[in-house]
């Protein structure tokens, strides 16, 4: 994906012209100049320009907040959207992935990693002969292929456009440079045509006449031009130009902007107030001094769908790093405050994580990933293992098993004491491995766990245990050791998301033993709490399980609408494990509809999200048997050869279109037509029923009709039942 262009576009004609060209013919294109030069946007609208010959897509890697090289290639798989779960390297899944596809990858910001990027771009390339790469950086990879661009500073008729379009946008006034054109060149020219230190003095035209600007800046640079031989550079060109906006701070102002710099990415303005402040600089003026800095286009402001946001750019930040060195401020304080912050955010996140926000706290924790692991780094031995395990609910829920495997073994193998933290991470640890396939490490950590922790970590240690043997076809050793699990959360008085999870699971296997009965009476007990805590990670469990047993006792309208519910969730946390389970079982029942190629298609899809999870629904025969039932219907009616090409059809499915086939429409568009049944659920909600009540009226249960509710919401992009009502009146006026 690549970033929307906030401000126009100015000039580069040539140099669009050239790299376009370039990448017709290169697969590796390197832009290097000096910063604040225009690599990062001139590279973005190059790739904006040429998507069309991409059918695989664009993407831009923004590297400047990453500090460890080894996360290098994790960080162009979450760029990349792509979800994976197993044991694999990154880059072997980064290899898999870009098998087969055209597809553009931007890297921006390498210069702090370049060694790594240089190692990792050399593989892809090998591997993948439709992939072609772009850089933006202050340094060339150096290796066989690359193209080099060197981005020089700008035309001067370009230099002015773009100064007096940023003028006018920072004032609102499209003569606020004045008439004297001459004037307006001898600036630009004075800051060596570079857009950073040319945006820079646009801004001060907001308070200050375009005279005085050029007189200021004028006694700036004369002042770094004394004992120098020569010139200045156009690095210290840009320096002057952020130094002369540095100048033009308040002094508590300045102060921030320094202490700003610890941040990766972005920030919150609770963040900086939690961090950047003390007795010199109060927490209640953080927000005004804020307010300055964005006005002044040193801290930039982002909307977002989790709330307004901020960052700096990188030449800005580590402009604010020096001076923050200057200063002789204590960045030991500075970076442990930043660390505290971080901890208690996941402390903060994990506590709400049974209730109505963990939607926000998703989108919140992959939104502060950067910062989570520069806290990480900051982190002593007790802390790192805190910090990995308290994020237990991200790298399950939340499609992040590698890099919390990554975390986690880092943190463990550190040897620290039989503490609290290391029990946790012991016990996570071992939940992570289950899920990747692991589980004879996973019965080695819980097995330490159980052994060495307190009451808590070895019920914990117990309940995975279970799981191990549940995914392993040992039934009767896994619901002994649910129970038991469960015992020890009673006594211990926990209510949690693990506690609802272990229920879920009995439920599972006694299904498998036998016994669906109890099953449907746990389902119904944690669909009622998670319900009332307004829990819904969990409940797309309770919903697949209560649709495989719908299914399997002839229910198909009550499967249906749970197993799409299921799915829905599921994609929205990126929780693999969970779509891909849904996904499972609705390609059974199209199959079972005669929809055979549409079976083979989801087959197909789900083996694609398969490899990104682990071994095919945990090499399980109890999980395997409807999957090999589908596979035979569908292979008996379309025959192997038509079967397999369907099959490979769906592999090439992405995400989006994988869950909008599942769920016989396209997610979160409101032109998508309901079906006859959903359409009917709606004009209830539209008549102030309540889910109860439409349950009573076409004679369903009511978790059937809360599946049909939240799938026509989920359909149409709506957020509540009052828009399904606005929405029924207004088909029905049409």
């Amino acid at each position: 994906m690549l970033p929307t262009e906030l401000t126009t576009f100015v000039g580069r004609t040539a140099e669009l012209k050239e790299i376009k060209s370039l990448l017709g013919k290169a697969r590796l294109v390197t832009l290097t100049g000096v910063g604040g030069v225009g690599k990062t946007r001139l590279a973005v609208r190059v790739a904006t320009l040429v998507r069309r010959a991409f059918p695989d897509g664009v993407h831009l890697v923004e590297l400047s907040g990453l500090e460890d090289p080894d996360l290098l290639s994790r960080a162009v798989v979450d760029a990349l959207h792509v979800a994976d779960q197993t044991t694999r390297s990154p880059e072997e899944v980064l290899i898999a992935h870009l098998e087969g596809k055209r597809l553009l990858l931007v890297l921006d910001g390498v210069e702090h990693v370049v060694d790594a990027c240089a190692g990792l771009v050399e593989a892809l390339l090998k591997a993948s002969s439709g992939l072609r790469v772009m850089v933006a950086g202050r340094q060339a990879l150096e290796i066989d292929g690359e193209y080099l661009v060197t981005v020089q500073p700008m035309s001067t008729p370009d230099a002015v456009e773009l100064f007096l379009a940023r003028a006018e946008a920072a004032t609102g006034d499209p003569a606020a440079a004045g008439d004297d054109a001459k004037l307006v060149e001898r600036l630009v020219e004075r800051l060596d045509l570079i857009p950073l230190a040319i945006e820079l003095a646009a801004v001060q035209l907001r308070a200050l006449a375009i005279e005085e600007v050029m007189r200021r800046l004028d006694d700036r640079f004369r002042l770094l031009d004394r004992g120098l031989r020569s010139s200045l550079t156009r690095h210290q060109t840009l320096r002057a130009a952020i130094g002369w906006s540095h100048e033009l701070c308040t002094p508590p102002e300045r102060l921030l902007w320094a202490r700003l710099a610890v941040f990766r990415g972005c920030f919150t303005l609770e963040g900086a107030e939690a961090v950047c402040s003390d007795e010199h600089l109060p927490a209640d003026d953080i927000l005004d001094h804020v307010r300055a800095l964005v006005d002044k286009s040193i801290v930039i402001r982002e909307d977002t769908g989790d709330g307004v946001k901020y960052r700096l750019l990188d030449t800005v930040r580590e402009y604010g790093a020096e001076w923050l060195e200057r200063l002789g401020e204590n960045n030991r304080a500075l970076r442990s405050r930043h660390k505290d912050f971080y901890l208690h955010l996941a402390r903060a996140n994990e506590a709400a994580w049974l209730g109505k926000q963990q939607e926000t706290i998703s989108v919140r924790t992959r939104a502060e990933l950067d910062n989570l692991r520069v806290a990480f780094e900051q982190c002593d031995p007790v802390e790192r293992l805190e910090l990995a395990a308290t994020l237990w609910f991200f790298w399950v829920g939340c499609g992040q098993l590698n890099e919390g495997h990554h975390w986690l073994m880092r943190a463990i193998n550190a040897g620290t004491g039989w503490s609290p933290a290391r029990m946790k991470a012991l016990w996570v640890a071992g939940y992570v491995c289950v899920l990747l396939g692991e589980p004879d490490r996973a019965t080695e950590l819980l097995r330490e766990c159980h052994r060495y922790g307190d009451a808590e970590a070895a019920a914990r240690a117990v309940h995975r245990l279970g799981c191990v043997s549940f995914l392993g076809d040992k039934h009767d050793r896994a619901v002994p050791l649910f129970r038991d699990a469960l015992e020890r959360y009673e006594r211990l008085g926990l209510v949690d998301c693990h506690v609802l999870m272990a229920k879920v699971e009995l439920g599972m296997a006694l299904t498998f033993s036998g016994d669906p009965s109890a099953c449907v009476r746990l389902c119904a007990e944690v669909r009622a709490e998670c319900t009332e805590a307004g829990e819904v990670w969990v409940l797309s469990y309770v919903d697949y399980v209560e649709a495989y047993a719908a299914w399997s006792t002839g229910d198909r309208e009550a499967a249906t609408a749970l197993v799409r519910e299921s799915l829905r969730v599921s994609h929205l946390f990126n929780d693999l494990i969970g779509m891909v389970l849904a996904v499972e079982l609705v390609a059974l029942m199209v199959a079972e509809d005669g929809e055979h190629e549409n079976a083979a298609m989801l087959q197909g899809a789900a083996a694609r999200i398969w490899r990104s999870v682990g071994p095919q629904l945990f090499d399980s025969t109890y999980f395997n048997a409807s999957h090999d039932i589908c596979a035979k219907r569908a292979t008996d009616a379309l025959g192997r050869r038509a079967y397999t090409a369907a099959h490979a059809r769906g592999q090439r499915l992405t995400v989006g279109e994988i869950v909008a086939r599942a769920t016989g429409g396209t997610a979160a568009s409101r032109q998508s037509p309901v079906s006859r049944r959903e359409w009917q659920v709606a004009e209830l909600v539209a008549e102030g029923l309540s889910n109860k009540e439409i349950a009573e009226k076409l004679v369903v249960s009511k978790r059937t009709a809360d599946a049909h509710v939240g799938h026509i919401l989920a359909k149409l992009g709506f957020a509540s039942r009052a828009q399904i009502a606005a929405w029924v009146i207004e088909r029905r006026g049409a």
